[in-house]
């Protein structure tokens, strides 16, 4: 069959965005190589052309010339590859956005089907009833503590008018204690402050003066001062 019909040919796949930006840098780079020798062989005429005058300085300039025109050419060349390695560079990096595009939009799909799959879990009633159950709860308890802290000692039938009243007194009797303080009296606590200096007292077994001779004495063995 294949020798009557013929053998159908294999078709090559065409070549990537990244060969084909291989093969173009290639290319730039054989270009640059091919630039830089003409420069450095318009540099050797430049040099020659100092030098040389007459028909020979003519002939060096002709050459020049010439290389600069390949140079030129080339140069060419070189930057109209640079664009395409420029936009095989973009349409390469449109790609990569595209496939990061689907891979997100993909992935956004999967996380809302699993979403969806999640919340029908969640009543929706069960946690309205549960949050009216805490809320219930939260009023006994503050009921029980507004009952614990109730006061034994004050009845209920006293009239806050009169307790204002007496609590204004009250200050009234505190700033006037306060000033009477300030100026009558010593705030230093009496543990704190010095003791007072104390005299001795008189001794009375102090002994008898021996009497003078010929001195009256008293009764008690005491000298009689004269014309006592």
């Amino acid at each position: 069959m294949k020798r009557i019909f013929g053998q159908k040919k294999e078709v090559a796949p065409p070549p990537t965005l990244s060969d084909a930006g291989a093969k173009v840098d290639s290319r730039v780079a054989g270009l640059d190589a091919k630039i830089k020798g003409l420069e450095q062989e318009l540099s050797g005429y430049k040099e020659k052309m100092k030098r040389a005058k007459g028909p020979a300085l003519k002939t060096l300039r002709q050459r020049a010339m010439a290389v600069l025109k390949r140079k030129k050419m080339y140069e060419q060349q070189r930057d109209q590859l640079a664009g395409q390695a420029f936009n095989l560079e973009q349409t390469n990096f449109t790609i990569d956005s595209v496939k990061d595009t689907i891979s997100t939009v993909e992935a956004m799909k999967a996380a809302s089907k699993t979403l969806k799959q999640e919340t029908k879990k969640i009543n929706i009633d069960k946690i309205d009833d549960l949050q009216d159950d805490l809320a219930d709860m939260m009023e006994d308890v503050n009921e029980v503590q507004d009952v614990l802290g109730r006061s034994y000692d004050v009845g209920e039938d006293v009239d806050e008018a009169d307790l204002d009243a007496e609590l204004a007194c009250l200050d009234d009797d505190l700033a006037l204690d306060d000033e009477i303080g300030d100026t009558t009296a010593d705030t230093t606590p009496a543990y704190l402050q010095p003791a007072e200096p104390t005299l001795p007292e008189q001794p009375t077994n102090m002994p008898a003066q021996p009497a003078q001779p010929n001195q009256a004495v008293d009764e008690f063995g005491l000298p009689v001062a004269q014309g006592a």
